[in-house]
């Protein structure tokens, strides 16, 4: 973690730091066009519990940018 970053991550109220995870989350689908995960997959990557990842993972579906397949995998909807 570089300096300016672990400012952030100290400082950050909980707002904010639920605005970089979820533009980490964001990052990490975009990255990884093929990604696919589940919220207790995503719990364990992003070192959350499950119920934030839930939020996580649900606002990028209200947003269209993921969806949620039968088997409860979360992947982006441009890939499905």
């Amino acid at each position: 973690m570089k300096v300016g970053e672990l400012w952030i991550a100290t400082h950050a109220s909980r707002e904010d730091g639920f605005a970089l995870l979820h533009l980490r989350a964001r990052n990490e689908f975009l990255e990884m066009p093929g990604l696919r995960l589940t919220p207790a997959q995503a719990a364990r990557l992003w070192a959350v519990d499950c119920r934030t990842s839930e939020r996580i993972l649900d606002g990028l579906t209200a947003t269209g940018f993921l969806l949620k397949n039968l088997k409860g995998a979360y992947l982006r909807a441009s890939m499905a």
